[in-house]
């Protein structure tokens, strides 16, 4: 995503909690953990002493926690789950919007999930978080559908990258399994979408929920 908005003509801030392999030429890093509001609004400062402002928020920060029944989750890590999907993208908003409307622009695309949608079994803190996700979406865009901040959301369905080293191989073949394509998305597929809802076609679209499902999606 940060090669596309690179090539886009994008100045590019990464924010993570590790520093990335590949990133654009000139790219600012900023070390990130999204459950911690000191380090987003330091990361805020330092992108703004930058760039000048902040465009653009693509948000795809995510942690799935271990696929168990509810009866056998651990309520920290369950909390840490939300903590990090739902929470921490409240924590992004509240400190990033502010810089968007002195600008009077803005493109804040969410990364949910088809979890939030459909709830998948066996995990339910990342089901309910990015439920939230979406929830949270909705609402914060009405909240500024009169400036020209728009505000979307993605729902993939299982999507080639790290996150899925966290779950069971047999977790991930069931996802599998159930698109109508019978394979996984892809981060390139994934990231044409978000410069879309980034570009100034993206105009009448907020508070929207974009499917990327191969099929699966049945709402």
């Amino acid at each position: 995503m940060a090669r596309h908005y690179a090539t886009a003509g994008a100045k590019i801030a990464i924010w993570d909690v590790s520093a990335p392999g590949a990133a654009p030429e000139g790219a600012l890093y900023c070390k990130v953990d999204i459950s911690d509001p000191a380090q987003i609004t330091a990361a805020v400062a330092k992108t703004c002493a930058a760039y000048g402002g902040i465009d653009f928020l693509s948000h795809n920060a995510g942690f799935s926690g271990p696929t168990l029944p509810v009866v056998d989750n651990d309520p920290a890590t369950w909390a840490k789950v939300v903590e990090v999907n739902l929470t921490g993208t409240f924590y992004l908003a509240h400190a990033i919007v502010p810089v968007m409307q002195k600008k009077g622009f803005g493109r804040i695309i969410n990364m949910a999930s088809l979890a939030g949608k459909e709830g998948t079994p066996n995990a339910s803190a990342y089901s309910a978080a990015k439920a939230g996700v979406i929830g949270f979406t909705k609402s914060l865009s009405k909240e500024l559908a009169l400036t020209d901040i728009r505000v979307n959301c993605i729902a993939p369905a299982a999507v080639k990258t790290a996150i899925l080293d966290q779950m069971t191989p047999e977790f991930v073949q069931v996802m599998i399994d159930k698109s109508p394509m019978k394979r996984l998305g892809t981060i390139e597929e994934t990231a044409r979408l978000v410069m879309w809802l980034s570009s100034e076609d993206c105009t009448f679209n907020t508070g929207a929920v974009f499917d990327l499902s191969g099929g699966r999606a049945t709402y």
